[in-house]
């Protein structure tokens, strides 16, 4: 290969001095560096990555009231949801989501988890019960009952079709549910030794996304497949036993009605301080007479929370409950709290939670956007980690780098996918892998580094890269094999966008482009072109290879040094690409008087084949020369990384 090349050199008429030169060979990698899928604008989306003038979203706005029979362990409640059709379609029917029919024996989910089980196991005894179903377009409109429930699918028609543009509709029900024990680690309740610990999530019937890339969609919740939403504004009430603590997704809007006297004025500290503050401490969980307003009955707690695609809530008696102030970059401050019982206390478990979260809100307003909702609230459960819009639910044994992992990945999950809304059901990298990219920043900048970034060396993903079970990026969730999901919803995503960040395009064109791409679908339902579509056109290349190579193959990088030779006074380097997705190349070059001096080749050198020769111009004699000095690459072969050739321990 070397002869070759320095003999086409020769073949080319090189003359001494001369370093503009062309690479020889014809091979042509057009199906790299062509466009790999459709991104062309569409009435709604435009080729630049932004919704267009035409572009359009539906709306549902909710109102809930529920309560829990604490003994019976069930929720049960009304809902009413005005939806506002603004297709340019009129609608016959609706689809809502009905999650909490997972939790049956017959459902597509139960049926379909391994005989072995997973992390996606659940209790199969619930379910809801739906009652009193009333459907009506306007406020005029005659009242359908007409519905059909499939699964975790639901069905409503009404008597007249919802109009186009603008058209508003109604529907009401009356629901129950028992809430299961093991909720497929995203909600359930766990028992402590104070009492129980509920966590409520996929706990409403919620509208299903109708919108302008396939029409409704309605694919059944089976488990490791998220959730697609629409936006709304909700208001809704929790009416629990008196001697619980509710904390839910928005604003709590009577705190007067549900916390004592003293417990208001330390809510109200709390809200100034950026020190954490003590709401309940360990020695007054059931102290009631000091904390709540009563000491018999039920208590109602009542939140709203605006243009949100979903709300969850915690309640419990157990709970030892702390808060400080969030500080946000346009002056605005809001409200960081944590809730967790006795088992989950201690400086090196819980009770830094509200450090935590106050640290990784600030940290995620200030670098990408800032965050809209008026709490941050992080729960002890029994669940690994599950988010929702200003809620958390984490495990409630978390302690140290754990906790601040799990806190700071949940809180993250604000930005993607609760402000930015994609469709986590088919797209999990789209929020998953976003996520991971920007904890891995948020950690660096956490008390100037006090945890490591598990992503600080992207190499210790080689064995996954190089193993023939692994999958696409573009695997949807639901049928993935679950031991490649953290790989391919999570690091490998992730990874690909520090690669984009700190190597291609560097930080200031790519956090342009990203911060771009934050707020321009902000509150909209983006699609995987519109990102890659997005980014190009702010950042200002084309990434067709990137994409491709990274998010839609499963193919590895491979760059390689073949080769150091004088020629015509200088030294010729002779490149190499072994693997099936190119890069540009970081040298690093050591000459042997002891300096060095960097130089990047554009991606294009692999236009048209495996093989690049590049010129030293420096009469010094070259000592060795690096391919990505800094090791940010997934390089999957360090062998051929240096000439000459050595062996880096990673």
């Amino acid at each position: 290969m070397i002869k070759r090349i320095i003999t086409g050199l020769m073949f080319s008429g090189l003359l001494a001095g001369n370093v503009a030169f062309a690479q020889q060979g014809k091979e042509n990698n057009q199906a790299i560096f062509g466009e790999f899928m459709n991104r062309k604008g569409t009435y709604t989306r435009t080729a630049s990555g932004v919704p267009s003038e035409n572009y359009w979203q539906n709306q549902a706005d909710y109102q809930i009231e529920v309560a829990l029979d604490e003994d019976a362990h069930v929720l049960s409640g009304k809902i009413s949801i005005a939806y506002t059709n603004n297709s340019p379609e009129p609608l016959d029917f609706v689809w809502l989501q009905l999650e909490q029919n997972r939790f049956t024996a017959d459902s597509r989910g139960t049926l379909t988890t391994p005989v072995q089980g997973n992390r996606y196991n659940g209790d199969t005894d619930g379910g809801f019960d739906i009652s009193n179903v009333a459907a009506k377009v306007g406020s005029k409109g005659s009242v359908s009952s007409k519905h059909l429930i499939t699964d975790t699918r639901m069905q409503v028609w009404f008597d007249q079709p919802i109009p186009a543009k603008g058209g508003e509709a109604t529907i009401s029900m009356d629901f129950s549910f028992k809430v299961p024990v093991k909720g497929m680690d995203r909600m359930g309740r766990l028992e402590v030794e104070d009492g129980w610990i509920y966590a409520f999530a996929q706990w409403y019937p919620k509208m299903a996304v109708y919108d302008d890339i396939e029409g409704w969609n309605v694919e059944p919740y089976l488990g490791a497949g998220e959730f697609y939403l629409e936006y709304g504004n909700f208001d809704y009430k929790v009416t629990v036993p008196y001697d619980h603590i509710v904390v839910g997704s928005g604003k709590l809007m009577n705190p007067k009605e549900v916390l004592s006297k003293e417990l208001q004025n330390r809510y109200a500290q709390a809200q100034e301080s950026d020190e954490t503050v003590t709401l309940i401490g360990l020695d007054e969980i059931q102290n009631t007479e000091v904390t709540r307003p009563k000491q018999d009955g039920t208590v109602t707690w009542h939140f709203q929370i605006e243009n949100s695609r979903d709300i969850a809530f915690a309640t419990s008696k157990t709970f030892i409950w702390d808060a400080a102030k969030i500080n946000l970059p346009s002056g605005k401050t809001i409200l960081a709290q944590s809730v967790y019982p006795k088992e989950s206390h201690g400086e090196e478990a819980w009770s830094r939670s509200t450090e935590y979260s106050k640290a990784s809100i600030e940290h995620y307003s200030e670098m990408w956007f800032e965050f809209p909702y008026a709490t941050a609230t992080n729960v002890a459960a029994d669940i690994g980690g599950m988010e929702y819009p200003g809620l958390n639910f984490c495990r409630y044994t978390s302690k140290g780098r754990g906790l601040w992992g799990v806190t700071d990945h949940e809180f993250g999950h604000n930005w993607f996918p609760m402000i930015v809304g994609n469709n986590e059901r088919r797209y999990a990298w789209m929020d998953e892998g976003f996520n991971t990219f920007i904890n891995h920043y948020s950690t660096l900048a956490f008390n100037n580094g006090e945890y490591p970034s598990s992503l600080n060396q992207t190499r210790r993903s080689n064995t996954y890269f190089l193993s023939e079970t692994r999958e696409g990026i573009d695997t949807y969730p639901d049928v993935v094999d679950i031991s490649n999901l953290g790989m391919i919803a999570y690091r490998k995503p992730a990874i690909g966008l520090i690669v984009l960040r700190e190597y291609v395009l560097g930080e200031e064109r790519f956090d342009n482009a990203f911060k771009s791409y934050i707020k321009t679908w902000a509150y909209k339902h983006p699609q995987p072109s519109d990102f890659f579509n997005h980014m190009e056109n702010v950042a200002g290349e084309n990434l067709s290879w990137f994409w491709s190579g990274w998010f839609y193959g499963n193919g590895n990088v491979d760059l390689g040094v073949s080769g150091v030779f004088p020629y015509a006074g200088n030294s010729l380097v002779v490149l190499s690409n072994e693997g099936d997705i190119p890069m540009p190349v970081l040298m690093e070059i050591e000459f042997e008087d002891g300096t060095k001096e960097r130089k990047m080749l554009p991606v294009e050198i692999w236009q048209r084949g495996k093989e690049w020769a590049h010129m030293i111009e420096s009469e010094k004699k070259v000592k060795s020369v690096t391919v990505d000095p800094d090791k940010i690459l997934p390089d999957v072969n360090f062998s051929n990384d240096s000439w000459p050739q050595k062996v880096y321990e990673d």
